[in-house]
């Protein structure tokens, strides 16, 4: 097997068995890890020969059901999004330790469409399933925009240029941008801190940021997994203790994945500013988080940075999702503690290197910004419901389990926008033959004919624990209070 020194799966070959695009995804995301493909003994092996079509996972997953329009069919993308979350999960559980003699009990691609089951959301095009994005006409192409919080209507003003609130804040920037190119616009919006993206029309030259981490990549193709080699690992516990800093859903989910493979995961949140998932639906927070611990810090006081600082030297693993001048504000060296010997995941819109390396983003605005999007005649909307985090998620667990079956610790950069990009096709390209039938919509797919399935969701065992439940008990037990 040829030298990939740097890569998490370093002297791991994987042979994959199966023709389609699924398997052909689960080779190029243990390519990218630095996984072998040497036919040896000791080499592990893969079955994905029996992987549905792309169109049968995605009209399977409930992801289907949320992409177009209210009284329209349903919509198609022309990658393999479905059929990459079953290949990476496929991956998680290859990799993942037996727990008693069998491989962890993990969701399907159903969980593409977990988050809208909860929350009772439909395909709402042109706006995202909650109503907080939509792509904007610009003079060049199109401008992907979230305003998923109060605050960032009250930014809209400010983009505009002008003094008053409008009427109808969308209708204003849709005239806005209609004067600008999509770049122009994108720019203007992250400078107010508002997750704007210019959607790439396809095969076009790739954006400075996009250039500069395939530039860094030594592996062609893959989900664009930058990683770096730090210091031996200081334990190598049989449950490796996960300190999860993240919030909403990509990181979530990650934490949930590993929790699921035997991790013990402790979710970290801020005095100040809890997981601003603890104010939607109580059963998806009590999905991703149940089973963890809770402990609540106060990062504005030397106390409590100093207990976060702590906490991160206990952990085997260290998942967090902030811009990296966040980290850098409460002192925290992401790289000291990987050459101390922490695996640290970071999942960031953008990647933690690169121009855009602070650039804010969030689900659907990622997912425009990499092309996964949909076409409505000349019209691009949403794929899905925020699907650059489950996306992600998965493929953030997967790169962490190929760490912790190594005695070295990684810094594993994980950028949404990445990921996103390598199950995104051209949206003008999508011939789906969808009627409906007597009990919803049904898509032709290549196993035949596929109900197009609603959203659904696992039921989680037992509630997620309060905000800080835990807060005494695990700093006591590791020696942090």
């Amino acid at each position: 097997m040829p030298d990939r020194p740097g890569r998490v799966l370093t002297g791991t070959d994987v042979i994959v068995a199966g023709d389609g695009s699924t398997a052909q995804y689960a080779r190029d995301l243990l390519t990218c890890l630095g996984a072998g493909d040497d036919a040896s003994d000791d080499a592990l092996r893969l079955d994905l020969t029996t992987a549905p079509s792309p169109l049968a996972d995605w009209a399977s997953s409930g992801a289907m059901a949320l992409a177009g329009r209210p009284d329209g069919p349903p919509l198609a993308p022309a990658g393999n999004p479905a059929g990459a979350v079953r290949a990476a999960l496929a991956v998680f559980s290859l990799l993942a330790p037996q727990q008693a003699g069998r491989t962890p009990r993990l969701p399907g691609v159903e969980l593409l469409g977990e988050r809208a089951a909860v929350m009772g959301l439909r395909r709402n095009a042109p706006w995202s399933c909650g109503g907080a994005f939509r792509t904007l006409a610009a003079s060049d192409g199109s401008l992907g925009l979230s305003l998923p919080r109060a605050d960032d209507l009250s930014m809209v003003p400010a983009l505009l240029e002008q003094g008053d609130d409008p009427a109808d804040p969308w209708a204003a920037l849709e005239s806005w941008t209609a004067d600008r190119t999509a770049a122009e616009a994108a720019a203007r919006a992250q400078l107010l801190g508002l997750a704007g993206a210019a959607v790439p029309r396809w095969q076009a030259p790739a954006d400075e940021q996009l250039q500069h981490r395939r530039d860094v990549l030594a592996v062609p193709g893959g989900t664009s997994i930058l990683s770096r080699p730090g210091g031996p690992r200081r334990r190598l516990r049989p449950s490796p203790l996960v300190v999860d800093l993240t919030s909403l859903w990509a990181g979530p989910l990650c934490a949930h994945l590993l929790g699921l493979a035997g991790a013990e995961v402790v979710k970290v949140e801020s005095t100040r500013r809890p997981d601003g998932a603890r104010t939607g639906p109580p059963a998806f927070f009590d999905l991703l988080h149940q089973g963890h611990a809770a402990v609540a810090l106060d990062f504005t006081t030397a106390d409590g940075r100093d207990q976060l600082r702590r906490l991160i030297e206990s952990a085997d693993v260290v998942l967090e999702a902030s811009r990296p001048r966040a980290l850098e504000q409460l002192g925290i060296d992401a790289g000291a503690s990987v050459d101390r010997g922490t695996i640290w995941t970071s999942i960031t819109a953008y990647g933690r290197t690169g121009p855009w390396a602070n650039r804010i983003g969030f689900g659907d605005d990622v997912a425009a910004a990499a092309g996964l999007v949909l076409a409505d005649g000349e019209e691009l909307v949403p794929c899905g419901d925020a699907i650059a985090d489950p996306l992600t998620g998965i493929i953030a667990a997967v790169a962490t389990q190929a760490a912790l079956r190594g005695d070295r610790a990684h810094l594993i950069d994980v950028s949404m926008r990445d990921v996103a990009a390598s199950v995104a096709g051209d949206p003008h390209a999508v011939t789906a033959a969808i009627r409906a039938g007597e009990t919803g919509w049904v898509v032709q797919t290549g196993d035949g004919s596929i109900p197009v399935a609603e959203p659904s969701v696992r039921r989680p065992e037992c509630p997620a624990a309060a905000f800080g439940h835990d807060t005494a008990e695990v700093l006591a037990r590791l020696g942090v209070a």
